[in-house]
């Protein structure tokens, strides 16, 4: 049904796609898998019309074709949910579902919003999504954001007449295990009318739900294994290229904490809605991390001690003094440091380069009487690039185009450069490879080490466990029991959980 030949793709100083082969047939849901960097996003921009191949030859049915937009791509049957969302925050949810077709609404030159609404219940009915479809996209959560990207991909379903390709990239990253069920059930009942190219690190996912996964490395596909012969530990060992390390979240480098000396304190801060009566210390090397479900209040309170939010009540002091204005800024120069969940959005500035995403919040320390000393800034990027091993061409290379691995690294390597010794890290691990996770992890163990307070929201409660020295079960904003976390005696996931519901 769709096929790739030796399909190529470059970018300045980067060879990112070489003699790809790859093919789905009707039906099927192909899984593809390889570390950030490997080459998968651009492989599926390929795909879907967002950059045209520079070599080999894309067919449908046989026929080579040459998508030069992501709406031609879409009038041929092959949509995309994207892993870092491309809804448009300020428009309802039915202006996002039928960007770009309003035509169809279209009566005496105006927009028959009513018709548009039904129509976006149709396709949210779908997805098992009920919410009005006036709602501005901005409020609803990244999970709900999530199946509309979704639900908005599914129009094809009444647009195209033949087969549909749709493309899945990271889509259960933030989904909870409910929603998840949900979106496979959905994938395999649409086997009758579309395939699907589904991207994930969660090996086990891509296992229990393709036909055949292809395994990526350096721009290549270096397997394709039959989804029944395929077992975990070997696709990562041809992913990354190496055995994965079985001290995988780096117990083994977990010191104890400096009691004596407080960075943070939480004294009984309340924002009615988000959290309650939230107290707490971080200490100088301690890794404290909140658990709970989504929706508990854990990024709330992230957001609060980064100044993104104002508690109504209680009190915050930063190395002991208060905390004062509600305002990032002022916490940034009171070295506080935030990795933001949605990294693409609020953790780095696309468009700009490398080391102007690392020296953004520290402009001051590379401003001589009104100029900026880019040299200085360039050698602190190469430094930091060599030291985190980022995969960019160079310092200058536009930051919106590095994998999200990378990205990450830079978001990281901006607060460590910076000199923050308070670093709130909110799923910095989501979306990411096993191999990049393990370097992430690897900084947490080297920030605790030099005296860093982490305060962590974790992807996993195994990836909470393994990281911390302190955890605090979060439950309907309130902060339900405390647990010490030394190696060799950690709590279970079953007493996480417990308190968690």
């Amino acid at each position: 049904m769709f096929e790739l030949r030796k399909v190529e793709k470059r970018f300045p100083g980067v060879h990112a796609l070489k003699g790809i082969d790859f093919k789905i047939g009707r039906g099927e849901i192909v899984g593809l898998v390889g570390e950030n960097g490997a080459g998968k996003s651009t492989l599926m921009k390929v795909i879907y019309g967002a950059y045209q191949h520079d070599g080999g030859e894309v067919l449908v049915d046989g026929k080579p074709v040459r998508f030069h937009s992501p709406r031609e791509a879409m009038d041929r049957g092959v949509g995309m949910v994207f892993q870092e969302q491309s809804l448009i925050p300020n428009l309802t949810v039915m202006e996002n579902v039928f960007l770009g077709y309003e035509k169809q609404f279209v009566r005496f030159g105006k927009i028959d919003w009513k018709r548009m609404a039904e129509a976006t219940r149709h396709q949210l009915e779908k997805v098992k999504l009920a919410i009005d479809p006036a709602t501005v996209t901005s409020k609803l959560s990244f999970a709900q954001r999530q199946l509309v990207e979704l639900a908005k991909v599914l129009t094809l379903e009444e647009r195209v007449d033949g087969n549909l390709v749709i493309l899945l990239d990271e889509p259960t990253s933030v989904l909870a295990k409910e929603e998840i069920e949900l979106l496979f059930t959905l994938m395999r009942d649409l086997r009758k009318r579309a395939s699907f190219i589904f991207v994930s690190h969660r090996l086990d996912e891509v296992i229990e739900l393709s036909d055949r996964i292809y395994v990526m490395k350096d721009g290549a596909v270096v397997d394709a294994v039959e989804s029944g012969k395929a077992e975990v530990e070997a696709i990562q060992r041809k992913m990354v290229g190496r055995d994965i390390n079985r001290e995988y979240y780096r117990e083994e480098k977990q010191r104890p904490y400096d009691e004596g000396k407080v960075l943070l304190e939480l004294d009984a801060i309340s924002l009615p809605g988000r959290y309650k009566d939230i107290s707490l210390k971080l200490h100088a090397g301690e890794v404290l991390c909140l658990v709970g479900v989504e929706g508990a209040g854990r990024e709330a309170i992230l957001r609060t001690v980064f100044g993104l939010l104002a508690p109504q009540t209680g009190k915050m002091s930063i190395h002991g003094s208060p905390a004062g204005a509600v305002s990032a800024s002022q916490r940034v120069a009171h070295g506080i440091g935030y990795v933001p969940r949605e990294r693409k959005i609020e953790g780095i500035v696309s468009g700009m380069s490398v080391f102007e995403n690392m020296t953004l919040s520290q402009m001051d320390k590379y401003t001589r009487a009104g100029v900026l000393d880019i040299a200085a800034e360039r050698k602190l990027a190469r430094d930091w690039i060599k030291r985190l091993s980022i995969k960019a061409s160079s310092e200058n290379a536009d930051c919106g185009n590095l994998s999200g691995g990378n990205q990450q690294k830079v978001v990281l390597a901006k607060w460590r450069s910076g000199g923050s010794d308070i670093i709130l890290l909110d799923h910095p691990t989501r979306g990411l490879d096993i191999g990049a996770k393990e370097d992430v992890y690897d900084m947490v163990r080297e920030m605790s080490a030099a005296g860093v307070g982490v305060v962590l929201v974790a992807d996993t409660l195994e990836e909470a466990i393994g990281l911390s020295h302190t955890i605090a079960v979060v439950k309907d904003g309130e902060i339900k029991k405390w647990y010490n976390c030394p190696p060799g005696a950690k709590p279970s996931l079953y007493d996480l959980i417990h308190y968690m519901i």
